[in-house]
C-alpha cells in the first residue's frame, strides 16, 4: 500500500460539497472517528455498493463516527463524474454525508488514494486505523458480505485501534489528470 500508513494523521482539506458548502475535517469528524471515502459516480465497484455506503455511514453515525466522500477523478476526461452528476448521484443514493470534489487531486495524492472506492478510517485523534474495503463486494453487490468497514470502525470507536487484518480496497483506478 502507498500513501498514508497506519498511525498517520489525516491530511487536512477544504473542498466544495454538492450542496455548495465548503467542507473540512472539522466539519465531518465525529467524536469517535472519521471515515474518508474516495468514490466516483461511474465506477461499477462504487455503483455496486452505493446504497451500502449510505447504510454503513448511518450505522457509523450512531456510534459517533463521521463520514465524507471525496470524488477525485478528472471530470474533463470522465464527464459522468462531473460536479452536477455528483449531486444527482448523492441524491439518488440518499447520502447522509457530504460528497465533495477534489478538483486539483491534491487531497487524493495526500491520502495516497489508489482507486474508487478507497476507504480510510481514523480514530478520534484522526490517526489512520483502517485502510481497506467496504466489504467483499466487487462490481456485483454482495448483500450478505461481512461489513469490513463497519466492523473495523466499531473496533476503532471502542478501543482506538484498528483490526490486525485489513483487506485492501478493490475498484477502478483513480482517473488522474494528464500533465499539460
Amino acid at each position: 500500500m502507498t500513501g498514508l500508513q497506519l498511525g498517520d494523521a489525516a491530511p487536512e482539506f477544504r473542498l466544495v460539497a454538492t450542496d455548495g458548502r465548503e467542507i473540512g475535517l472539522d466539519d465531518v469528524a465525529g467524536p469517535a472517528g472519521l471515515v474518508v471515502m474516495f468514490i466516483c459516480n461511474h465506477c461499477p465497484y462504487v455503483r455496486a455498493v452505493a446504497d451500502r455506503l449510505t447504510d454503513d455511514a448511518n450505522a457509523l453515525a450512531e456510534i459517533g463516527v463521521g463520514t465524507v466522500a471525496i470524488m477525485p477523478n478528472d471530470t474533463v476526461r470522465y464527464p459522468q463524474d462531473s460536479f452536477e452528476n455528483m449531486g444527482t448521484f448523492a441524491t439518488v443514493h440518499g447520502f447522509p454525508f457530504p460528497y465533495v470534489i477534489d478538483e486539483t487531486q491534491d487531497v487524493a495524492r495526500a491520502y495516497g488514494a489508489l482507486c474508487t472506492p478507497d476507504l480510510f478510517g481514523f480514530d478520534a485523534e484522526r490517526r489512520l486505523r483502517y485502510r481497506g474495503r467496504l466489504d467483499a463486494s466487487g462490481s456485483t453487490p454482495a448483500p450478505q458480505a461481512r461489513r469490513d468497514l463497519v466492523e473495523a470502525m466499531r473496533l476503532v470507536a471502542a478501543t482506538g485501534t484498528g483490526p490486525v487484518e485489513q483487506m485492501p480496497s478493490r475498484g477502478c483506478s483513480i482517473k488522474w489528470k494528464t500533465a499539460a
